[in-house]
This record gives structure tokens, C-alpha cells and sequence, in this order.
């Protein structure tokens, strides 16, 4: 089945909310600041860009992202999320997909991403590395004792 790709609107947060909050890889704390940039976006687009994969009217997931602050072509991706039951069906695939084209279509030339060095977030680089992003970075200790900031990038062509 093939998702279908569109900006988020304000009826799409509670879904949005609901697969963060099951996706086991995120705290509390860090659901939280999700939500805030949601509503950030939400209440003052611009900062933010968010569009959420739909698969048979139902919201599979979304990717957030943004220009960086004080850059001339760099953007960073803040978010990309897919529900559980609907991981390795390319949804992921379609919006870094989706993103990329629409980074590069407003002038972006690097995207970076940050994670955690945590045996959870494996599965996150796997996906990163497979569609193009090359590790840059690993600041040890960054998050907590044992926890790494590990930060990717892409040059989009």
C-alpha cells in the first residue's frame, strides 16, 4: 500500500501524539518536546515543516524538519516517525523522500541529523546509512553517562 504525502493540519496531532507516544525508543521527555514542536508549527508555521504519511485515511507517520538557524543552505531534521505497524513498508522511505526534495527544491545542500548512541536507535542509523546520511560525529557522554550524541549528515545534490 502506498502512503500518500501531505502537510499536517491540526486534526492529524492527536494521532501524531499517539504513535510517538508508542514508539518505544522515546522518553517521556522527549515526547514532550515533540509535542511542542508540533504545536510550535501548528500555531506559527514557518520554523518548522511537517508532513505526515497517510495509508488508507489513517496517519502512518511524519517527519519534521527545518532550516538551521544562522546557515545559508543547511537544514536539520528534527523528527521522523512511523507507527509500529507500519515500519518496513517505505513509509519512512517516502518521507525522507519527501523531505530531501522539498529541502532542496528551497535551496538546502546539507541535512543533518542527531540521535542517540543507544542500541535502540540501531535500527534509526541503519535507515539513515541506507538512504545516504554518513556518520560526521560522536560526542561522547553528550545525552547522559554511556549515551552519545551521534550526528549524520547528507549533501544533497
Amino acid at each position: 500500500m502506498t502512503a500518500s504525502i501531505r502537510q499536517m493540519v491540526e486534526q492529524d496531532k492527536p494521532a501524531l501524539m499517539q504513535i510517538l507516544c508508542a514508539t518505544p525508543e522515546f522518553k517521556p521527555s522527549e515526547t514532550a518536546v515533540a509535542e511542542e514542536v508540533i504545536d510550535s508549527y501548528l500555531q506559527q508555521p514557518g520554523s518548522y515543516r511537517i508532513v505526515v504519511a497517510e495509508v488508507a485515511s489513517e496517519i502512518a507517520g511524519y517527519i519534521c524538519y527545518g532550516q538551521t538557524p544562522l546557515t545559508e543552505s543547511t537544514w536539520d531534521i528534527y523528527w521522523l516517525v512511523v507507527a509500529r505497524n507500519r515500519q518496513r513498508h517505505g513509509i519512512g522511505g517516502t518521507l525522507i523522500q519527501s523531505a530531501e526534495k522539498d529541502i532542496k527544491k528551497a535551496g538546502g545542500r546539507l541535512v543533518i541529523v542527531e540521535m542517540s548512541s543507544k542500541p535502540g536507535y540501531e535500527k534509526t542509523r541503519r535507515f539513515y546509512n541506507g538512504h545516504g546520511y554518513e556518520l560526521i560525529c560522536r560526542i561522547a557522554d553528550f545525552y547522559a553517562p554511556g549515551d552519545d550524541k551521534i550526528i549524520l549528515q547528507k549533501h544533497l545534490s
